[in-house]
């Protein structure tokens, strides 16, 4: 979490090495990447920067864990 806490404080739609946008999909329009994790977020900017996680899972391969169900994103 302190990680994540780190990651999206600041300028959260700033795309970096560990955090990207995504192309359209069910879960959410950014992840950020922390080892196997993906965190999977979305930002609202108005009136003021409010990060929203929708998803925690883990990577394997091209698939993504979340829950117990398997994701290709």
């Amino acid at each position: 979490m302190d990680t994540v806490d780190e990651q999206l404080m600041y300028q959260p739609t700033v795309e970096t090495k560990n955090r990207k946008p995504m192309r359209p999909n069910p879960l959410a329009p950014w992840e950020l990447r922390i080892g196997d994790l993906r965190v999977y977020y979305d930002v609202e900017e108005e009136p003021e920067a409010v990060v929203y996680i929708n998803a925690v899972g883990i990577k394997e391969r091209n698939q993504v864990r979340i829950a117990g169900e398997v994701y290709d994103l």
